[in-house]
């Protein structure tokens, strides 16, 4: 397949398919995951990646035993281990235990150096590659050197002809060996966040397994390439060896005796607990499609390791013979609001376009019990476009929380922002006593749309009816969906703008460069269907770049706008200045302007931040409750 196929062009820099996947989080699987709830305002953003449990490996501890198979468990087999073209996730873990990628982040957000580190001096401009010496592929191979990086990046993801999945990531970026074991990449602009938009990770590949096919421009032959798919070329970088993949029965592994890390420790103190590295003597991945049969395989100690769906995780959290760990996500649940102008269906004009409903909307749900009743006490709270665990959050004191009935705006306060609202609009909605009547004198009712196959969403969706009656005055109707009908039909806009397409609003002047389903235009641009409120999906809030939201804010053009959000505060010029940011503060700063207006803002209304529930051998040492959990995986042993 050529290489940019899947690729979108937004109105600024290209995003693939992939990239743009990555955004969505499909909001009944998003809502279905949960955290408790809260957290102290005056906690430290970004202090800890996530979670509060201090569990994992005591970097003090002696350096344990190796000793028995680690099992863990996935619900999809996978169609190809090549490094070079595998797209999915699972595969991506089954490839990770038998070779490392170039860096990784810890729990303090901070990079942590693998096969090797990325660095800049001038302000994010040029990046720096060092590459470990030491590194080896399985014979013939060689050495890891700055000469296979080079041609790995120009000559297979730099070229037209290759099959490669991270091509659009080096687009544009001019690559130089300039040691035996350094890189140095030029971008076309400034990126102090290059590392975290994991556009440099790679694997390691020999360019004389690839030399030929290169030469050939064998696309076909590469990906079929029986020393990539059976990672017969590991050598000393992966923790474990592959030993059989069995497609839809999994992988085994055995433990790497030469895994470098264990080296490494040796000379830097930071990585002691790879002394002997990896403390299992076997792993096996298996693929159980049922999910009964997953939780059975733990509940049985069959296996070491299953991800619990939410209805099962308080039993197993009381269960002494599973440990279960609570991973923060980025991914959000919101309520979408279409602000097109086939939204608002209960009458003339759109009081979805005026911010001060939007929050008169945040305001009306009380978060806390959204967050105990329907999703069973788990969830975090969702203020602005950013986990508080983010580096980037802002911190709760700059924020307006929104729906936080004792340290926010809730409840009475919510009418008072609608009233402001019907002020500033031409049509004739009013409030009569606690009802808010229609220029034809009928009560408001609006139509919310919701995941028929989520039955978390539906419990929402009632709880937001009652909410908004109460408290806004109108009612809602309430509907299940299909969520690809929902996409097609009613989210992806089906009429679209000419390029180039500019209107004015509010004394400024907005261009639509690129329009397409997922922003066809200026609010006329609609879907097929006209729609009020969606729950269907959760987006990627993005905690380690954000500069990636560019994609939902950077103005009313910007790639992702189904709902039709005019920002209302200078964000195109905020993303600019976060682009030429020249250090770490400056870029905090800018960021902190961004979210506090997004906050006040809420393009999206803001709910809730899910988790995701793991479940655990009790024995095992390594999980901790965080974003970054697994990212120390070959220092994880069994204390037996």
């Amino acid at each position: 397949m050529p290489h940019n196929v899947d690729r979108i062009q937004s109105d600024g820099p290209y995003i693939n398919r992939r990239q743009w996947l990555s955004m969505l989080g499909v909001g009944g699987a998003a809502a279905l995951a949960g955290c408790t709830g809260g957290g102290d305002d005056d906690e430290d953003p970004g202090a800890e990646n996530g979670g509060d449990d201090d569990a994992g490996v005591d970097p003090d501890a002696e350096i344990p035993d190796v000793s028995g198979q680690y099992d863990d468990v996935q619900a999809s087999g996978f169609d190809t281990l090549n490094p070079i073209t595998n797209t999915e996730d699972g595969a991506g873990t089954a490839i990770g235990y038998a070779l490392d990628m170039g860096y990784t982040f810890n729990p303090d957000n901070e990079l942590v150096p693998l096969l090797y580190d990325v660095t800049t001096d001038d302000g994010g401009e040029t990046w720096t590659i060092d590459i470990r010496e030491g590194l080896e592929f399985s014979d013939p191979y060689g050495e890891f050197t700055a000469d296979d990086f080079v041609f790995y990046v120009e000559e297979i993801h730099q070229a037209e002809w290759a099959p490669s999945a991270n091509s659009p990531d080096w687009e544009g970026v001019e690559v130089e060996e300039v040691g035996d074991y350094e890189v140095e990449c030029t971008l076309e602009n400034p990126n102090l966040l290059w590392p975290e938009t994991f556009n440099p990770l790679e694997y390691p590949i020999p360019r004389d397994l690839i030399e030929p096919y290169v030469e050939d421009e064998d696309a076909e032959g590469l990906q079929e390439d029986t020393e990539l798919i059976e990672l017969e070329f590991t050598g000393n970088m992966g923790a474990f060896t592959l030993d059989e993949w069995v497609r839809d029965g999994g992988t085994s592994y055995t433990r790497n005796d030469e895994y470098y890390l264990r080296d490494v420790a040796e000379e830097d103190d930071d990585y002691r607990l790879f002394a002997e590295a990896p403390y299992f003597e076997t792993l096996e991945l298996q693929i159980i499609e049922e999910e009964s049969s997953r939780i059975s395989s733990l509940e049985t100690g069959a296996v070491d390791h299953v991800t619990l769906p939410p209805d099962r995780g308080e039993q197993f959290m009381d269960d002494d013979d599973t440990r279960v760990v609570l991973a923060d996500t980025p991914f959000n649940n919101i309520l979408s609001v279409n602000q097109r102008d086939n939204g608002w269906t209960a009458g003339p004009g759109n009081l979805f376009q005026v911010k001060e409903f939007r929050q008169a909307l945040a305001a009306a749900i009380d978060k806390p019990q959204l967050i105990e009743g329907v999703y069973r006490g788990f969830h975090d709270e969702h203020y602005t476009w950013q986990p508080e665990f983010s580096e980037w959050f802002p911190g709760t004191d700059e924020l307006t929380l929104w729906g936080h009935p004792e340290d926010g705006v809730y409840g009475d306060e919510a009418r008072d922002l609608a009233e402001q609202a019907l002020d500033q609009i031409d049509e004739d909605y009013t409030y009569d006593g606690d009802t808010l009547l229609t220029p034809d004198g009928d009560q408001v009712e609006l139509q919310l749309y919701y995941n028929a196959a989520s039955e978390t969403q539906e419990l929402a969706a009632g709880f937001f009816e009652q909410e908004f009656e109460e408290h806004l005055g109108f009612t809602l109707e309430l509907n299940s969906i299909d969520g690809t009908r929902f996409s097609e039909e009613y989210w992806d806009g089906s009429d679209i703008a000419e390029p180039g397409t500019t209107v004015e609003h509010d004394g400024r002047e907005f261009t639509w460069d690129a329009p397409n389903p997922s922003n066809p235009g200026p609010r006329e641009y609609t879907s097929n269907e006209a729609w009020d409120f969606g729950t269907i999906f959760g987006l990627n809030t993005y905690p380690r770049n954000p500069l990636t939201n560019d994609a939902f804010f950077d103005g009313p053009g910007n790639f992702y706008n189904p709902v039709g959000y005019y920002p209302e505060f200078d964000a195109e010029g905020l993303f600019d200045e976060a682009r030429s940011a020249e250090d770490r503060d400056e870029l905090q700063e800018v960021f902190n302007e961004l979210f506090v207006n997004l906050n006040e803002e809420q393009p999206y209304i803001m709910l809730t931040f899910g988790v995701d529930i793991e479940g655990y051998n009790p024995d095992l040492v390594g999980p901790i409750g965080d974003f970054a959990n697994g990212y120390d995986f070959p220092t994880w042993y069994f204390d037996e």
